[in-house]
């Protein structure tokens, strides 16, 4: 028995001393995107398309996009607003850009709206504005300006909230998640009529 018992903290402090390098040496950040990577292809991280409708969204703050120009978030009010929290130093966040790009790309409609709100700090924008262009993304990018609403203060990122034209938040989903799906797609459409 206590031979078992070394044995398996032998293998647990090895599980942990590879974590610990992994982490430090910044290779954690890569292996954790690839094996999400795979997740999104098996569509095991396909978006729900249950609207929840709870509470109100606040509009109450701006944004900036990439020239630096103030946003007013209430313009968007009275569309369908697909709002996405993500970070150029976030794995999980980069793994589902590309998912994005094509739901973007396919669901072209004046009723629905795309913000993916980049939470760098804003001295790194130039990472921002990088990646975004390394990438040949063509959705709407910003970044903060100032304060966001305490409901965009999420415990993780990649956050993304569907906004009902109601102002209503018809869903949120934290995490890596596959939204090109044609279910999403009919179910964004669907907010949006």
């Amino acid at each position: 028995m206590v031979k078992e018992a070394l044995s398996w903290i032998k293998a647990l402090a090895s599980a942990v001393l590879v974590i610990i390098v992994l982490k430090y040496t910044g290779l954690l950040s890569y292996v954790t995107q690839a094996t999400q990577s795979v997740a999104i292809e098996t569509g095991l991280l396909d978006a729900s398309t249950e609207v929840k409708e709870k509470e109100t969204f606040d509009y109450d703050f701006s944004i900036k996009n990439l020239k630096g120009e103030s946003v007013a978030f209430n313009q968007y009010k009275g569309k369908v607003v697909f709002l996405n929290l993500w970070a150029t130093w976030c794995g999980p966040c980069k793994v589902e850009m590309p998912a994005i790009q094509k739901l973007y790309e396919s669901v072209g409609s004046d009723s629905i709206v795309f913000v993916m709100l980049s939470i760098d700090r804003e001295r790194d924008q130039h990472k921002v504005e990088k990646y975004i262009k390394d990438k040949a993304f063509t959705f709407p990018v910003f970044v903060k300006s100032g304060n966001l609403t305490d409901q965009l203060d999420v415990p993780a990122i990649p956050t993304t909230f569907i906004i009902g034209k109601n102002g209503k938040i018809a869903s949120k989903e934290v995490g890596t998640t596959n939204f090109n799906t044609p279910k999403f797609k009919k179910y964004l459409r669907d907010l949006a009529k």
